[in-house]
Order: C-alpha cells, then structure tokens, then sequence
C-alpha cells in the first residue's frame, strides 16, 4: 500500500515529533494530531492508512477512540502504544480490533514492523472486499434459472441431481453450468463455490 499514510496520535510533543521523524525516515506519509478528539474531527479527509495512536490521553483516550471508530464503521488498521500496559487493558484492545499493542519503550523496528503487518492485512481484507463486491455484481447478471444451478453446486448436487430437482435435462443443466461459471469468471467449480458464499447472498444448505 505505498499510498498509505500514518495517522499518528499523541498528547505528547516530543514523543509525537520523534516518532514523525523515525516514521517518515523510514518512508512513510505521515499525519500527526494531538488529540483523538482532533483526530475525529479530520475524519472528513481520511486517507488510507494506519493508526497509531496513545493509549493514556486525556478527554478520550486510545482504547475508547477505537471503540468509537468502530461505530463509525471506519476500518483503518490500529496500532495502540502504551506505557502503562497491562493483561486486562492489553485484552480489552484485541477485543477492540486493535491491530497490535506495543508497550513503550520500544524501538522504531518495533513499531515499523506492527505498521508493515497491520497495512499487510489491511490490503489483504481490501482485496477480498473488492473481490466479493465483484462477485456480487456478477451474480446479478444470471438467470432466475442459472441461479437455481448455481444453488445446486453450492450445496453440493450432482448435475443429475440438479437436473431432477428442477425438472431439467442434465445437457440443460449442463449448459446453465457453463454459463454461471462464464458469468462469474470462475476457472473451477471451487473457485464458483467459493465466490457465491463469500457474496452471503447464496449459502450451502
């Protein structure tokens, strides 16, 4: 993701000067704020990313702000720093979806290395989106009948299965076989069976 930017937050002058420094050094976009709450109000401009964020800030602090962000449905990657960890608070994050917790003090390969990873997933969760919203817009090109078919292979049926339950020809179903997996750009029955569950519009029975 070479577009990526790193939303940085922290209260902390210092600390958030330096870790621009070290990010940007190593490459990075970054976009500093000093606060969740101005963080919340850049929302508008969000660009695609990660975030790292404090954990202690005052007014809302990191673990809150994730909380808060996932009501907004915004799914950026988060990468939450502590000084003051704990199993409880480490815990109630991964619930949180925080992508990673790193503990202060570490070193910039620390964090670089949880950014890299966390941008990694993020382009992998992307990528599957894409494809099932690809997958959807394909699956409204078939026939009323070819969706029947399609039904049929998803739960596993044999095209004279098929054929039997919707008092078909097998050639028939065969043709309607062929133009599902045309329509859907499938190179094989998995690959078709895969596409049409991941839409949730379809489901093996």
């Amino acid at each position: 993701m070479s577009d990526a930017v790193i939303h940085l937050i922290d209260d902390d002058d210092g600390v958030r000067h330096s870790l621009i420094f070290s990010l940007t050094a190593a490459g990075h976009a970054v976009r500093a704020y000093e606060s969740a709450l101005v963080f919340l109000d850049s929302l508008d401009s969000l660009q695609p990313g990660c975030i790292v964020s404090d954990m202690r800030m005052p007014e809302m602090d990191g673990l809150q702000l994730r909380r808060r962000l996932r009501e907004l449905r915004v799914s950026l990657p988060m990468i939450i720093m502590t000084g003051h960890a704990d199993i409880r608070m480490a815990v109630e994050a991964m619930k949180a979806g925080v992508a990673d917790f790193i503990e202060k003090p570490f070193d910039d390969e620390a964090l670089l290395a949880a950014i890299r990873e966390a941008l990694a997933e993020s382009e992998a969760t992307a990528q599957r989106d894409r494809g099932t919203q690809m997958a959807r817009i394909r699956l409204e090109t078939l026939s009323p009948r070819e969706r029947e078919v399609l039904q049929g292979l998803v739960a596993g049926l044999p095209n004279k299965s098929i054929a039997n339950d919707l008092k078909l020809s097998p050639r028939t179903v065969e043709v309607h076989r062929a133009n599902v997996m045309t329509k859907m750009g499938a190179s094989s029955l998995s690959e078709l069976v895969r596409m049409a569950l991941a839409t949730g519009i379809l489901s093996a029975s």
